[in-house]
């Protein structure tokens, strides 16, 4: 095991310590930022699995569990279960798990965030829904927030790339 891991095992077992004494939504979108990491790190599937699933329960119920909390810290709490879903997929290739992502960002869309955006396209293409991409992609292009690069380099969209209308958006905003 490197340093890397066990620096995290340890950040994990700390943040469930803390989750003991009082669970904060903050708290939970870090226990499950934290499992999520240990996904990037793993290299089996059925460990990555495990994480993912203790992140998806840590983050639904950070989710719930609360009356009240921030916008932002909802927002992200939403994103970052998202996010948990789409790894999911990429391991399964189900595309359900696309589905709950949608079913979850679907109504914070009016936010206007673009990672929301950014993710219900990536979301949409998984489920190969090539108009509801492009819907989303244009607002994600749209927002301030837009990084041309992720756009480009993220791996979701390579087949697009010869498409006039992703041509056309890449065009508009690398003008």
């Amino acid at each position: 095991m490197n340093d890397t891991s066990k620096l995290l095992i340890s950040r994990i077992g700390e943040t469930d310590q803390a989750y003991l004494q009082q669970n904060t939504p903050e708290l939970a979108l870090e226990r499950g930022k934290l499992r999520i990491e240990l996904v990037t790190l793993s290299l089996l599937k059925s460990e990555q699995i495990h994480f993912l699933q203790e992140a998806i329960v840590i983050l639904e119920q950070g989710r719930i569990e609360v009356d009240e909390m921030p916008l932002q810290v909802y927002l992200d709490l939403s994103l970052q279960l998202a996010q948990a879903y789409m790894i999911y997929f990429e391991l399964t290739n189900e595309k359900r798990f696309a589905l709950i992502t949608q079913q979850i960002l679907k109504p914070l869309a009016h936010y206007q965030d673009a990672d929301i955006f950014l993710m219900l396209g990536y979301a949409a293409i998984a489920q190969n829904e090539v108009a509801m991409t492009r819907h989303w992609l244009k607002k994600y292009a749209d927002h301030p927030a837009f990084d041309l690069s992720l756009l480009i380099e993220h791996a979701a969209w390579q087949a697009y790339h010869q498409e006039s209308w992703w041509i056309d958006l890449v065009k508009r905003k690398s003008s």
